[in-house]
């Protein structure tokens, strides 16, 4: 590999306003030292969280065109990462990048509800399609709502044991994926916690957050985008964990002190400097 930073592939949206997607996925794997070269999916004015009507551009004619552009110059990636998707085509366009690097790292962050419910866009079809694209997927990393949604089982909102917690891990490995991250998780014991598998040597890692009680739009894209970022940096999958965790629970207690807008998004801006630290913020223990 020539002298360069190592490079991502995001096919992902763009929201212009609002903090998600790929307007934060670039600055944070740009501040780990990784260059994110970003395939836009669609392109919104603001996300679609309660900011009015919102202006969208379809751009999934756009994907297969840039990937065969790609091929062309002999443009290599070292990791393959993808979000929110629209449509089966689009779909099938990861299916195709994944397939056209082979080598590169396979990251799904398979963006389908929250808070115990799909998104509008998330039918019974696209649900079946993302647990094709997860089935190709090195990496997964799903909200606990993503997670029951993807092994087919109805959403519990009750706290997961650790044997249950375990449980839907292995299952997410069984799809395919090396390593299953699950976000957010409430505990039987009252943590809130990530969790992952690492299929490969058979662990299971836990970093406790620090509740605070308020939500807002994209943390789950800046999670996964830290995640990637610490893989390419040579992470361990507890430590990746550990890393993406304390930069989230930094910036949200943060802007959280500010009592600015939710809808707005984290101010991370204030934050990103630690992202070039080598320190790890946060402690981890097996599950």
């Amino acid at each position: 590999m020539e002298n360069r930073p190592k490079r991502v592939l995001a096919i992902h949206d763009l929201s212009g306003f609002g903090r998600c997607s790929l307007s934060v996925i670039l600055p944070i794997l740009s501040a780990m030292g990784v260059q994110a070269c970003p395939v836009p999916t669609a392109v919104f004015s603001t996300h679609t969280g309660n900011l009015g009507d919102v202006e969208m551009r379809d751009l999934t004619d756009f994907i297969a065109p840039a990937l065969e552009h790609y091929g062309r110059l002999g443009v290599e990636f070292e990791s393959v990462y993808t979000g929110f998707l629209g449509s089966a085509d689009q779909i099938d366009s990861c299916l195709a990048a994944l397939g056209q690097y082979p080598q590169a790292l396979g990251v799904v962050d398979p963006v389908m509800g929250d808070h115990g419910r799909p998104y509008r866009t998330m039918t019974a079809d696209m649900i079946r399609r993302m647990g094709e694209l997860v089935r190709r997927a090195d990496i997964v990393t799903p909200n606990l709502t993503e997670a029951y949604l993807l092994l087919g089982r109805e959403y519990d909102f009750s706290p997961l044991t650790h044997a249950d917690a375990k449980s839907m891990l292995a299952r997410l490995c069984e799809l395919g994926p090396r390593c299953a991250v699950m976000t957010g998780v409430t505990m039987a014991e009252g943590a809130v916690c990530n969790l992952g598998l690492d299929r490969e040597s058979n662990s299971y890692w836990r970093v406790a957050c620090e509740y605070m009680p308020v939500s807002y739009p994209g943390t789950g894209d800046m999670f996964a985008s830290v995640l990637v970022g610490g893989f390419l940096q040579g992470d361990s999958l507890p430590i990746a964990m550990a890393r993406a965790t304390g930069f989230l629970e930094r910036t949200i207690k943060n802007t959280f002190s500010y009592q600015s807008d939710t809808r707005f998004g984290v101010q991370f801006e204030r934050d990103i400097g630690m992202l070039g630290a080598k320190e790890v913020q946060k402690s981890f223990s097996l599950l």
